[in-house]
C-alpha cells in the first residue's frame, strides 16, 4: 500500500509535464490507474490494452524457454556433446547445459530489443504528449524469436529502431500502424543483413575448440536444405516437437499449437485466421504435390526439394505455424471482419507456401505473405463491407416491391 499511495502521490507533481506520460506508464504497468469514469458507461470489463498484451506473452513464453534449451541442444548436437533426442522429455535435450548456452545466446536478444524499442516510444510520447501504449510488450518479445541466435546485437539494435520509428511511430503508434512491426524489423535485417538471415551458418550457436579458436559450424534450416533439393534428414516428431535449426521460437508446432490453443481460448486469437490459413498453406502444397505426381516437374528442377515435399509437412517446417497464430493473429493489422479473416488467412497461407517453392534463395514465405497481406487486409474489408451492404439493399427493395 505505501507503494501505491506514494506513486499516487506522485502523479500530481507530473501531471502537465512532460514527464508525464512516461511516468504514467510505469505507474499503470504497477497498478491500475486511480481514475474513475466520470460519465455514463456502457461495458464494464476487466480487459484492457495491457492485459490483453500480457496474455499473449504468457503464450509465447513456453516458446521462448524451449528456443534457449533447443540453441543449446544444436550446439551440442554439431559438436557430438549430446546425441539424438529420442522424445519431448528426453533429457538429451532438456539438460542445464543447452539452457545456459541458450541462455547466454538469446537473453541480450530480448534486453536489446525492449530496450532500444520501449525508448523508442517513450521518446515519442514525451515529444508527442501522448500516454506510453502497450504495444510493444508483445513486439518486443515477438522479435527475439524471430530471428537467427548468432544476429549481432547491434544489427538488431539498428532494425528494432527501424522498425518501431518507420514501421509503427510515423503512423500514430499502436492501433493504425499498417504492417506488423514484428514483420517490419524482420524484414529489414533480411534485406539489409542478408548474409545474416540466411545461409547454413547462422542458425546454430558457432562452436569453439580447446584452444579457443572459432570453428564455424553448419546449421542450415530444413527449408534451406530441401530448397536445394537436398533429402529431408530429420523426423517427423523431431519437426513436430521442435528439434531442428531454426529461429529462436519457431521450431517447436506442438508449443505454437498449445499457444494457439491458448489465444483462442482468452478470445484474443481469431480461429477463424489461423485455421484459414492452415487450409490455404494445405491446398497450395497439395496443388504442388500433383504437379509432381503427374510429372510436370523432374527431380532435376530447382524447385524439386519443396515442391514434392508431403503437402502436410508445410505445417511443421519453417515458421509458418509461428507466423500464423502470433503474428497473422495481430488485431491491428489483420482483417476486422469475419469473411475478411477466412479470405485474408486462407490467402497468407496460399501464398506463404508458393513463395516458400518459387524462391529457392528465401525459402520461408510467411513473412512476405503476412505483410502483403497486412496491405490488403483493409481493401478485403472494404469489398466485404460493401457486399453486405448490397443484399441488405437488395432485401429492402425485395420488402418494398
Amino acid at each position: 500500500m505505501g507503494l501505491k499511495q506514494n506513486l499516487h502521490n506522485l502523479k500530481k507533481k507530473y501531471e502537465g509535464t512532460k514527464m508525464a506520460p512516461l511516468f504514467n506508464g510505469f505507474h499503470t504497468f504497477l497498478y491500475m490507474p486511480n481514475e474513475t469514469t466520470h460519465g455514463g458507461t456502457h461495458i464494464k470489463s476487466a480487459d484492457d490494452l495491457k492485459r490483453t498484451m500480457n496474455t499473449v506473452i504468457m503464450a509465447l513464453v513456453p516458446c521462448l524457454i524451449f528456443g534457449m534449451f533447443n540453441a543449446g541442444y544444436q550446439h551440442n548436437l554439431q559438436i557430438e556433446a549430446v546425441s539424438n533426442a529420442t522424445g519431448f522429455f528426453s533429457g538429451e535435450f532438456w539438460n542445464m547445459s543447452n539452457f545456459l548456452i541458450g541462455l547466454v545466446k538469446i537473453l541480450p536478444l530480448v534486453i536489446v530489443s525492449y530496450a532500444v524499442g520501449l525508448a523508442i516510444e517513450f521518446v515519442f510520447c514525451i515529444i508527442k504528449g501522448h500516454e506510453i501504449e502497450e504495444g510493444y510488450l508483445v513486439t518486443g518479445m515477438l522479435v527475439p524469436l524471430i530471428v537467427p541466435v548468432d544476429l549481432p546485437l547491434w544489427m538488431l539494435a539498428v532494425a528494432v529502431a527501424f522498425g518501431v520509428v518507420i514501421g509503427k511511430e510515423v503512423f500514430g503508434g499502436t492501433g493504425m500502424n499498417i504492417l506488423n512491426p514484428a514483420l517490419t524489423i524482420r524484414a529489414f535485417l533480411f534485406f539489409a543483413y542478408p548474409t545474416w538471415m540466411s545461409g547454413d551458418k547462422v542458425w546454430v550457436q558457432g562452436a569453439v575448440d580447446a584452444a579457443g579458436t572459432a570453428d564455424a559450424i553448419s546449421g542450415e534450416t530444413i527449408l534451406g536444405s530441401l530448397a536445394q533439393s537436398q533429402p529431408l534428414n530429420h523426423s517427423v516428431s523431431d519437426m513436430f516437437f521442435g528439434f531442428i535449426p531454426g529461429s529462436v521460437g519457431e521450431t517447436s508446432t506442438l508449443l505454437i499449437l498449445l499457444g494457439a490453443l491458448f489465444l483462442i481460448f482468452t478470445k484474443i486469437g481469431s480461429w477463424r485466421i489461423m485455421l484459414s490459413a492452415v487450409i490455404g498453406a494445405l491446398v497450395m502444397g497439395f496443388i504442388f504435390n500433383q504437379v509432381v505426381d503427374m510429372g510436370w516437374i523432374g527431380e532435376t528442377s530447382k524447385f524439386y526439394g519443396l515442391m514434392s515435399l508431403d503437402f502436410w509437412k508445410h505445417l511443421l517446417i519453417g515458421g509458418f505455424a509461428f507466423g500464423a497464430v502470433y503474428m497473422a493473429t495481430d488485431p491491428v493489422t489483420a482483417s476486422q471482419t469475419n469473411k475478411g479473416k477466412w479470405i485474408y488467412g486462407f490467402l497468407i497461407g496460399f501464398i506463404s507456401i508458393m513463395i516458400r517453392v518459387f524462391n529457392p534463395a528465401y525459402p520461408e514465405g510467411v513473412m512476405l505473405a503476412i505483410l502483403l497481406m497486412n496491405v490488403f487486409a483493409p481493401t478485403i474489408d472494404h469489398y466485404v463491407v460493401q457486399g453486405n451492404v448490397k443484399r441488405r439493399l437488395k432485401r429492402v427493395k425485395v420488402k418494398t416491391a
